[in-house]
């Protein structure tokens, strides 16, 4: 599967963005997703996940209330609203995916060196 990423930008503290992820080759469906996020210096870290099922999400304590990660009904999208957002937010955002496997349905994956297949980084910046 291919991905790709889109809707970084620059926003001011408090404003919004969104996040998508396109996936070719096959859908979603057939994958955990999740987005990660690393900032300069930093390491790679989780933001938000959602099953190969489709009906279980997870959240990094950091945005949890602020950020919504949902997927269409095709699988052939997922995304990442988000709201409130604060400077310590900006950071290179990916998304990726993870063959199932032997994961359970409605399992999420947060460790981002299980992660098979990557999109190309999304700038977010958010300004003071």
């Amino acid at each position: 599967v291919q991905l790709q990423a889109s809707g970084g930008g620059l926003v001011q503290a408090g404003g919004s963005l969104r996040l998508s992820c396109a996936a070719s080759g096959r859908t979603f469906r057939r994958y955990v997703s999740g987005w990660f996020r690393q900032a300069p210096g930093k390491e790679r870290e989780f933001v938000a996940g959602i099953s190969w099922s489709g009906r279980s999400t997870d959240y990094a304590d950091s945005v949890k209330g602020r950020f919504t990660m949902s997927r269409d009904s095709a699988g052939n999208t997922v995304s990442l609203q988000m709201n409130s957002l604060k400077p310590e937010d900006t950071a290179v955002y990916y998304c990726g995916a993870v063959n199932p496997g032997w994961y359970p349905a409605d399992q999420n994956v947060r460790d981002h060196n299980k992660y098979d297949y990557w999109g190309q980084g999304t700038q977010v910046t958010v300004s003071s």
